[in-house]
């Protein structure tokens, strides 16, 4: 079946009776004529639902569709949506994936203002919109959606995006929330094997996505989303509807009513006046299936949010607390029940999950995070570790009045920086792969504090906000201080204590580091901990070179609000690919041969990758590797050692074999590297 293009929501049509209507101007079907009947039209459609005042993406193929009205918000607009569907194949699952993920950026601020469990940081609607984002874009990157064709009706296509997702979602899970969400997807993944997405399997999905993530769970919670996916599995159990779109309607239904129950399950929601966040967010997940499967949305009650939320006392009577997360490779069931174990003695909040495929993620909060990473070691190896302060200070009232809230991060449009910072790609990807939006196995997230009430200022103040940089070189440090940064001179090992140093003679309430590979991941762990203080917001971003810093530093903007500074910053290092030269001084194996003083070594990232006999024919030839992925702006940082005129020569290579990409020289003066080259 070809797929033929639709958009909706161009220009408004009318009904049979007189509704506003969204026209169709692709050619699959046009819009209907007053007084015609629905119809239906076979290919893809690609547009957009608006819902409750949200307008969301709509990108689905279907055998058949057939279009209706449908009154959402209130009765105040109405849209044109496909009908109901009794199985959902690879891209429709794709489709409900992108379709939750609008519904959660729509209710992300909702989500936020109810977060009061297990720790009021306001964060609950950005951790799943996170996670969320990493498995539908996990499942888009596997070519999940291109492979659902004519010719797939075994259901593969439906078990390789429902896995690509599980998969994605495990991997960049954020929080608490975003780990059990991961789940779910995993029950969604194990249902679908073998066929399409069916009543039976939600029904199977959602049995055993309860099932995953009470096992997960140390101490299970009862009032929280653990109570409203049990509810959720047993209203779709008991549906005697064969359809999916009855039984996707009976299950979301099911978990909105016992989201309305939670504040009688957990004292502190009762005090709050709210219910549970995370729950909230499971029945988005829910209702998105119910629209993708009826082609209309239920309607939900509005959730009141808190006037006030009580607050830990002072960060100087309360004992410092840390969520820190890490992903778990090269592991089995017992040493991660082991590990679950270990977390449950070191804090709380603990959960521990896998994707089925041999990857677990972790979770706890704790007041010894090298504890928590030490456990995590034991139980086998360690990527993409992640700590964050979520100690409360002072700030005791976070809403002056409902849906009004200042001074804490992941408030209104203002989502945590620590979740944004590990969603801006963490770090660059190594030579042979090209730019992802899903951060790499083996890389390493370290986030330090949230940049909370510092990062509160009036429309158009001027940010209190300071950059400290590592940096090689005095005509590196001068690129670096001339784009406003403050520098610390790397050109002797940096150690620890004194980037900690360096980070508090910094006078600015918010600072933003860029280590520029000066520190192993560890190290930056334990720095980032105690860099954060009551009076000072701190964010390492992940530049592990420092054509990546100046990457950072060309798009960052103190106009901004600190948590977008910090994301584009973060987006820009972390997307600029890297490598280095030098000339080797010793024989020495590396993973592509053996090299001999004087060889040209050329570097992706910290990799050898070339050999050859001399700098010069290295640097050309790790060049075109850089750029086989394509590339538009070429940095080239020259070292204290590189030979006469090299800059120049890898500068008329490029525009030889590259033509259109330019190409920058600097003299960095850094020690070690004759040559360090962004891609950017």
């Amino acid at each position: 079946m070809s797929s033929v293009p639709c958009r909706l929501g161009s220009r408004p049509a009318q009904t049979g009776d007189g509704r506003a209507r969204q026209p169709c101007k692709g050619s699959c079907a046009g819009t209907d004529p007053p007084n015609r009947s629905p119809r239906t039209s076979a290919g893809a459609v690609a547009g957009h639902l608006q819902l409750n005042g949200a307008v969301l993406p709509v990108a689905c193929r279907h055998r058949q569709l057939t279009w209706r009205t449908v009154w959402c918000g209130g009765g105040r607009s109405a849209v044109t949506v496909s009908g109901a569907r009794d199985v959902l194949d690879g891209t429709a699952l794709l489709c409900w994936g992108r379709t939750c993920l609008a519904g959660l950026e729509h209710r992300r601020e909702e989500i936020n203002a109810l977060n009061v469990f297990p720790v009021p940081d306001a964060d609950t609607g950005t951790n799943l919109l996170a996670t969320m984002r990493a498995a539908v874009e996990a499942a888009e990157a596997a070519g999940a959606s291109r492979a659902n064709t004519e010719a797939s009706e075994d259901g593969s296509a439906a078990h390789a995006v429902a896995v690509a997702m599980a998969h994605g979602a495990t991997v960049g899970a954020r929080g608490n929330s975003g780990i059990i969400l991961s789940q779910v997807l995993r029950g969604v993944a194990e249902a679908v094997d073998g066929g399409p997405f069916t009543a039976d399997s939600l029904r199977v999905a959602l049995t055993r996505a309860s099932e995953l993530v009470r096992e997960a769970l140390s101490v299970p919670i009862e009032g929280t989303i653990l109570t409203v996916l049990d509810c959720a599995a047993a209203a779709a159990a008991g549906c005697p509807d064969r359809t999916l779109a009855g039984v996707a309607l009976a299950a979301a239904d099911g978990a909105a009513k016992a989201l309305g129950d939670t504040p009688f399950q957990l004292g502190v929601l009762r005090e709050a006046g709210v219910v549970d966040a995370g729950a909230r967010g499971l029945v988005v997940l829910l209702d998105s299936l119910v629209t993708m499967t009826r082609g209309e949305a239920p309607a939900r009650p509005e959730y009141p949010r808190p006037s006030s939320v009580a607050r830990c006392a002072s960060a100087d009577d309360a004992e410092p607390q840390y969520e820190v997360m890490y992903l778990l490779a090269h592991s089995d069931e017992s040493r991660v029940a082991a590990l679950r174990a270990r977390l449950g003695e070191l804090g709380d909040s603990v959960v521990v999950v896998g994707d089925g495929g041999g990857s677990w993620s972790a979770h706890v909060h704790c007041a010894d995070a090298g504890a928590a990473v030490e456990a995590g070691i034991a139980a086998g190896t360690l990527s993409r570790i992640r700590v964050e302060n979520v100690t409360f200070g002072p700030h005791l009232d976070v809403w002056s009045a409902p849906g009004n809230r200042a001074g804490v991060a992941g408030a209104g449009n203002e989502p945590n920086p620590a979740a944004l910072a590990a969603d801006a790609r963490t770090w660059p990807a190594r030579t042979g792969d090209t730019a992802r939006s899903v951060p790499t196995a083996d890389s390493t997230q370290v986030v330090a504090g949230a940049l909370g009430s510092a990062a509160a200022k009036p429309p158009g103040a001027p940010a209190d906000r300071g950059i400290l940089a590592v940096v090689a070189g005095a005509g590196a440090a001068s690129l670096f201080e001339d784009a406003g940064a403050v520098v610390l001179a790397g050109d002797e090992p940096v150690t620890a204590t004194a980037l900690l140093a360096a980070i508090r003679r910094m006078p600015n309430r918010e600072v933003l580091v860029l280590p520029n590979g000066a520190l192993p991941a560890h190290e930056l762990v334990a720095v980032g901990v105690a860099a954060r203080d009551a009076h000072r917001d701190v964010l390492l971003l992940p530049s592990a070179s420092m054509v990546q810093g100046l990457a950072a530093l060309a798009v960052h903007d103190r106009g901004r609000i600190a948590v977008d500074d910090a994301f584009t910053m973060s987006e820009a290092a972390a997307t600029t690919r890297w490598g280095s030269l030098c000339a080797a001084t010793e024989r020495a194996l590396t993973m592509v041969g053996t090299c001999e003083p004087g060889d040209g070594l050329g570097l992706a990232g910290h990799d050898v990758v070339v050999i050859e006999p001399d700098v010069r024919a290295a640097g050309r030839t790790l060049l075109d590797r850089l750029l086989a992925f394509g590339g538009e702006l070429v940095t080239l940082l020259m070292g204290a050692a590189a030979p006469e005129g090299l800059g120049d020569e890898l500068a008329a290579h490029i525009a030889q074999h590259f033509p259109g990409v330019e190409v920058i020289v600097y003299s960095g003066g850094q020690q070690g590297d004759s040559v360090q080259i962004g891609v950017e």
